[in-house]
């Protein structure tokens, strides 16, 4: 990890759950971070929290489903920290509803999150760091849902089924599209690696916009933010010959 040292991470939806365990493994390894987030409040205390650690923290409010606002986030970024060396696609948006419930703007707001925010945020990094001829590694946070469908747990105290609405399609999306880069990347820059990371089950708070939805996960086993937070700094520990293309995790026993 000394070779990132003083490198510049970008982190989307930093600012808690799997999103905050990154930014503070990666501020305690001397990685400065762009933490990048929708909610100030939960930012300004992130900065508060974290300026003891031996990286450089920047806060950047920004809701990356909007096209000025991400490409503000940046230019901000490339003045104030020189560009970007490791992109860290994590912010996601779920509704815990059906499909055929719903409605245009629920539509938009899942896709634009998961999918078209993914898109421009590795475009905007790939771009940095080809123009600065430096390594690179960039990171989907994905799902293990984005490998298959998931169906109604089989705990027996569990009897809801769960209604992801556009959420799975979207990990489905995204885990094409970070295969998608990897091979596009390779013809013009080899030393950008490109890794997929796919959870199952984590203790966040994605699921507190639905009570049903909360109340059942908090049956089941999950994994921690830091589980996650250790894969990212594994493969970023890795010789820049090595590429760990996926890494799916998850809570021992869980079926996906």
């Amino acid at each position: 990890m000394d070779r990132w040292i003083g490198k510049t991470a970008v982190v989307t939806g930093a600012a808690s759950g799997i999103g905050q365990a990154i930014t503070c493994a990666l501020l305690r390894y001397g990685v400065n971070v762009a933490a990048i987030d929708i909610m100030n409040e939960k930012l300004i205390e992130l900065k508060a929290e974290k300026q003891k650690l031996p990286g450089k923290l920047e806060t950047i409010l920004c809701d990356v489903s909007c096209e000025d606002e991400l490409n503000r986030a940046f230019s901000e970024i490339e003045t104030k920290m020189m560009g970007v060396d490791i992109m860290i696609n994590n912010a996601a948006y779920c509704e815990y509803t059906r499909v055929i419930d719903s409605d245009w703007k629920t539509f938009q707001v899942i896709m634009n999150t998961n999918v078209t925010a993914y898109a421009a945020c590795m475009n905007k990094a790939v771009n940095s760091m080809y123009k600065r001829n430096v390594e690179g590694h960039i990171f989907n946070i994905n799902s293990v849902v984005g490998h298959c469908i998931p169906g109604k747990p089989s705990k027996e105290n569990v009897d809801i089924a769960f209604d992801f609405n556009l959420y799975v399609a979207s990990k489905h999306a995204t885990v094409a599209l970070t295969h998608t880069l990897r091979r596009e990347v390779a013809d013009i820059r080899p030393y950008i690696r490109i890794t997929s990371i796919s959870p199952g089950l984590v203790n966040t708070s994605i699921d507190l916009r639905s009570e049903e939805a909360h109340d059942t996960f908090k049956k089941l086993p999950s994994l921690q933010p830091e589980d996650i937070a250790d894969a990212i700094i594994y493969a970023l520990g890795t010789r820049q010959e090595v590429q760990i293309t996926e890494l799916t995790i998850q809570h021992t026993g869980e079926i996906p």
